[in-house]
């Protein structure tokens, strides 16, 4: 089963002509149908993501662990051209991890982001007028800037995700935490480069994941079943209206940037911008 782009509960589709390539629920609901399945005797992820939410990665990963514990069911990793922060971060616990050498991986870190665009604001005569219950209430509003205090506030959050990250590699991989820290600084590696660091356990594509589980299961006749997501018309028909309507309200994107900046999430990302 594939985990195919941003790893996140709600992803607004970028255009009219792109589909969500994610559904998260569906993909939790098809993980526990292939556990219980008596018939499934292992089960391969095939993960192309830059990584996602922190709270949808773990619980990925902790539905892979729960497997592993209670169905006894080797789950092997294969990554596809991009497997990076979350995407590596729900690989973590599997049995096995491979990656082609030009995968990109790693950019194991935490990161939480918001625009700040006071000045663009009073450029054009706009303010912001709040009313808040408390000095935090408003934190990381993008209509000024961030004081010290809240700055140490979010810090305090990015650190607690980020040893639990470094926990999930050091208990997947077997690593000392010290050994993690040293190479979990935000960079990205290539498949090659984390192979050695001792991040994935081979080389290979997905066809050589395939053939690997089915040499330990011990059964090369194994047939292979691909889970997929079923399609459904009408949602497909409200995605698309839903675009629609809102290019032809908001053309410049101005609405979506504004939606964006007011909810900050911690996210296991590797952003490239």
């Amino acid at each position: 089963m594939d985990v195919n782009g941003v790893i996140q509960e709600a992803y607004d589709t970028p255009s009219l002509f792109e589909s969500v390539t994610y559904n998260h629920r569906q993909f939790l609901k098809m993980l526990r149908q292939a556990s219980e399945d008596p018939l499934v005797d292992g089960i391969i992820i095939r993960v192309n993501s830059p990584g996602g939410g922190v709270v949808e990665s773990a619980e990925i990963h902790d539905l892979i662990v729960e497997i592993q514990e209670d169905y006894q069911k080797p789950i092997y990793i294969s990554m596809g051209s991009l497997a990076a922060s979350g995407g590596y971060y729900i690989a973590a616990p599997a049995d096995k991890i491979f990656a082609n050498e030009a995968t990109i991986t790693g950019s194991l870190g935490v990161i939480m982001q918001t625009i700040n665009i006071s000045e663009l604001a009073e450029n054009f005569g706009v303010r912001s007028e709040t009313i808040k219950s408390g000095p935090y209430k408003d934190i990381m509003s993008e209509f000024r800037e961030m004081t010290d205090a809240e700055r140490n506030i979010l810090q305090s959050m990015i650190d607690d995700s980020y040893e639990a990250f470094v926990d999930v590699i050091a208990n997947g991989r077997k690593m000392d935490r010290s050994q993690v820290k040293k190479i979990a600084d935000g960079r990205i590696y290539s498949g090659k480069q984390a192979f050695e660091l001792g991040l994935i356990d081979g080389l290979g594509n997905l066809d050589h994941v395939i053939d690997v589980l089915r040499t330990d299961i011990g059964r090369g006749d194994i047939d292979v079943i691909k889970y997929e997501e079923p399609f459904s018309f009408p949602g497909f028909l409200t995605m698309t209206t839903q675009n629609l309507l809102l290019k032809q309200q908001d053309p410049l994107g101005l609405k979506q940037l504004i939606n964006y900046s007011n909810s900050p999430s911690l996210m296991y990302l590797y952003n490239r911008e």
